[in-house]
């Protein structure tokens, strides 16, 4: 199975939003009918983000559909998930979320080689307006170079 394969959500919006410093793996506590509606690939991860709790992280604001094929063991679609890290990376992240500006963001969800959810998380730090512009110049300019070197324009 490739990787594109194995991706069940994707924040594309997020690289667009912030500026990626540093991303991380890490995995998540699941209910059985979640891990169902992800092998479907139904989740959207498009306005969650990483918060602490007592120590702890958690996923907030991800949705994943309730299954419809289950009558009364379903899940609640956007509740708090808890991320699971070692310690250092746990401390890591806290220390960041700690400065100012930081953002920990869900970048993709997929599931790895031995069938497990993985979330992959971005250290992010807000883009201002101007910021957004530019990286749109420096994307146009790629493309159009890249059609100049084909022979066509």
């Amino acid at each position: 199975m490739r990787a594109a394969d194995r991706h069940v959500a994707q924040n594309r919006r997020a690289r667009y939003d912030y500026l990626i410093t540093d991303t991380l793996e890490a995995g998540l506590v699941l209910h059985g009918t979640e891990v169902k509606v992800l092998r479907t690939g139904q989740a959207s991860i498009a306005e969650s983000y990483a918060d602490q709790t007592d120590g702890e992280l958690f996923l907030v604001n991800a949705n994943i559909p309730e299954y419809g094929s289950s009558s009364h063991f379903n899940h609640e679609p956007r509740r708090k998930r808890k991320l699971l890290l070692h310690r250092k990376e746990m401390d890591k992240l806290l220390g960041a979320i700690k400065r100012e500006g930081v953002t920990i963001v869900p970048l993709s969800i997929y599931f790895n080689d031995r069938g497990r959810a993985k979330v992959e998380l971005g250290l992010a730090h807000g883009k201002r307006k101007v910021d957004k512009r530019q990286a749109e110049k420096a994307r146009d300019w790629q493309r159009d170079k890249a059609r100049i070197m084909k022979g066509g324009i």
